[in-house]
């Protein structure tokens, strides 16, 4: 058997396919702040207008289903990372607002539609054993992917003073070429079991959906209000953030596929009571922190815990009906993004009053996803979704 051969398997595929991701989308992240003002000269109500415009296929993800009547799913996750790699390739050459929307709405649909399918195959194509291990070694490579571009990007900008339309047209040309190979190399992988072509929505999963619509509202308590508290309380730089992400990124290479081992040991109930005590603690301290040392500490362990949340995708993984996981993935996405428009609005009058409360009340939601993790049975499966409010 050739190299070629033993490396064209679905596990691999999904490896490579996760590299792609860190390279579009981290650049396009990473330059975005500079390039709007200094580019296009946008003022707050232009920039929160492109982030809202940024969620909008977020909470279209459930429209996946539809698509995948006239598509295959690992056709359909190849165009959708087509679509990423291409609208940051050319959002360099439409610095104002009208085109910075155009762009980043191409960008963002294939970043969520790729979201919901490699999820879905990821649940196909791995058995339940070593699922946890292999997505969490998924996040492992995306975030040594992501160092890398971040240490290319620094390279481009600071030696070379390459302008923003050459780093965005090289970060997602490359992904581009990456997509068409990932095309050329890896065979149409099959599923074991044919996929629903419509929304499901059963009863049985309600305690899947109160887990992914809760980390959904822990997710925008972080990337909006944590990062937030770091530069208006602490005065930390452009520099200093992304120091703090480089070490959230070196800690995801190192931990995060023992983290996936982790919790296929002690399985999903542990592993997730442990994360939300453990955030219960960190969202407390994000309200009392009076020092940037301490602070910074708990940004890093805040971001270490999302690998975590691999164990709500291995409880669903066990629960469900194998021809759910297609359906099941794109009403997920939708239900993990209803918290982008809810909590940055209403979250960000209450910070105006008190920054404290907003963690206070983050840690309180904590406190809500832990009693929902404890009414996860010790052997998850189908026909054992819940403990039926048996918390033993």
């Amino acid at each position: 058997m050739t190299a070629l051969k033993r490396w064209q398997t679905p596990q691999h595929f999904l490896i490579f396919v996760s590299i792609i991701v860190p390279i579009a989308f981290s650049s396009w992240m990473a330059l975005l702040n500079n390039f709007v003002v200094e580019k296009a000269h946008f003022d707050g109500a232009d920039i929160g207008l492109l982030q809202s415009v940024r969620e909008i296929p977020g909470f279209l993800a459930f429209t996946a289903v539809f698509v995948l009547l006239f598509i295959r799913e690992q056709r359909f996750m190849l165009i959708s990372l087509a679509l990423l790699t291409l609208g940051t390739a050319i959002t360099g050459f439409f610095p104002s607002l009208f085109g910075l929307l155009f762009t980043t709405l191409v960008m963002s649909t294939g970043f969520h539609y790729f979201e919901t399918l490699k999820q879905s195959l990821s649940l196909q194509w791995l058995n339940k054993d070593e699922a946890p291990e292999m997505l969490g070694k998924m996040i492992s490579i995306g975030a040594l992917a992501s160092l890398l571009t971040y240490g290319v990007l620094w390279v481009m900008l600071e030696v070379l003073k390459l302008d923003y339309t050459t780093v965005y047209l090289s970060t997602g040309g490359l992904g581009l070429v990456l997509v068409i190979v990932a095309a050329l190399i890896f065979p149409e992988f099959q599923s074991h079991t044919p996929q629903n072509k419509k929304l499901v929505l059963r009863k049985r999963y309600w305690l899947y959906y109160a887990l992914t619509f809760m980390s959904g509202a822990r997710r925008q308590i972080f990337t909006v209000f944590a990062g937030f508290l770091m530069v208006e309380k602490f005065g930390y730089s452009a520099g200093d953030i992304t120091m703090l992400f480089m070490i959230n990124y070196v800690f995801n290479f190192l931990f995060a596929k023992r983290i996936g081992r982790f919790i296929g040991v002690i399985g999903e109930r542990s592993a997730l009571a442990f994360e939300y005590v453990g955030l219960i603690l960190v969202f407390v301290g994000y309200a009392i922190v009076t020092t940037s040392e301490w602070a910074a500490a708990l940004y890093v362990v805040d971001h270490l815990f999302f690998a975590l949340a691999l164990a709500i995708k291995t409880y669903f993984q066990k629960i469900a009906d194998p021809a759910d996981m297609a359906s099941t993935a794109g009403v997920s996405f939708t239900i993990n993004h209803i918290a982008a428009v809810v909590i940055p609005v209403t979250f960000g009058l209450i910070w105006l009053v008190s920054p404290a409360w907003v963690f206070y009340i983050g840690a309180a939601m904590a406190a809500v996803s832990l009693l929902l993790a404890l009414n996860i049975p010790r052997q998850p499966a189908h026909g054992n979704e819940t403990l039926r409010f048996r918390l033993s």
